[in-house]
């Protein structure tokens, strides 16, 4: 079994106000990275849209309608002061869910060994009952009570090692029974949440770190806090939030780390995989905001899961 490759070129049309981080070319960066003869193997799939009842597995109507009731005909409506509307971008939050859900029913069936979701706009932030940071639909929160709810995964986990803490995807964990969410991030960080002693419904498991801890410090986070506490999870399935913003070179953060340690964190979730969840992974793009080195990041996680 091959890894697939998800995505969709309504993921290009949430097209972001002049100078914003969280822009188009975030995607095509990585889709061209993913072009070379290196990755001739992985399978290319066009990502379907999310159903009303999937969104709704995490996101309350009203928050769904004020989406709905606020995309732009042209230009850019601002949600708050970070996260953006422009006239593709239902569409484009409807493809990013769509793709996480699409490829946990390809691994169930068997057709994709794992699956990296290359999708926008990004989801771990967005709260139940509203958009913020970027984010519109929580597409990895949304994936796990899918994975749930249809193939009765008991116990899911997401881990999540963008630079920044995904507040809303910890709001369902707290909120839900069987799930389990793990990040490393940044702190003190927006959004200002992942505190060590977190705990809710599911299993919360913070590992902040200090500006500038770099890559030792990250390394042993997930050698000594996420990775015993996920294999004593004992997951059904796993998802990860693939964020590349903590890297040495992104602007929105400093914690230091290089490509190879994505290639690190994926290749040790693999194994949790292989071990707990008889392979079941899949990924899906959050941050990174540095064109000239999220290419490389995505490479790295990309080449990771290929070997897994």
């Amino acid at each position: 079994m091959t890894t697939a490759l998800i995505t969709h070129s309504d993921c290009l049309n949430h097209v972001a106000p002049p100078g914003h981080p969280e822009c188009e070319a975030r995607l095509e960066v990585i889709l061209s990275a993913l072009e070379g003869p290196d990755f001739n193997a992985l399978e290319r799939i066009e990502a379907q849209k999310a159903t009303m009842e999937q969104i709704q597995l995490v996101h309350d109507e009203q928050h769904i309608e004020h989406i709905a009731n606020n995309v732009p005909m042209d230009g850019n409506a601002m949600i708050d002061g970070d996260t953006y509307l422009s006239s593709g971008s239902e569409e484009a939050a409807f493809r990013a869910a769509g793709a996480v859900c699409q490829a946990i029913d390809r691994v169930m069936a068997g057709d994709n060994k794992n699956a990296f979701c290359a999708v926008r706009p990004p989801g771990h932030h967005a709260e139940p009952d509203h958009a913020m940071g970027f984010c519109l639909f929580n597409s990895v929160a949304i994936g796990a009570l899918y994975a749930r709810a249809k193939y009765f995964c008991h116990r899911v986990a997401i881990i999540d090692f963008d630079v920044h803490h995904g507040n809303g995807t910890q709001t369902v964990a707290e909120n839900t029974k069987g799930l389990f969410y793990a990040s490393t991030h940044q702190s003190p960080l927006y959004p200002g949440t992942g505190h060590v002693h977190d705990h809710g419904k599911g299993v919360i498991v913070n590992a902040p770190l200090a500006a500038s801890s770099g890559s030792n410090a990250f390394r042993k986070a997930f050698e000594s806090r996420i990775i015993p506490a996920l294999k004593e999870f004992n997951p059904d399935f796993i998802l990860i939030s693939a964020g590349f913003d903590a890297h040495s070179l992104d602007p929105l953060a400093d914690l230091n780390l290089d490509t190879e340690d994505y290639y690190f964190a994926t290749e040790q979730l693999l194994k949790v995989a292989d071990e707990c969840s008889k392979g079941r992974l899949v990924s899906s793009l959050e941050g990174g905001y540095n064109l000239g080195i999220i290419g490389e990041c995505a490479q790295r996680h990309v080449c990771a899961l290929m070997n897994g």
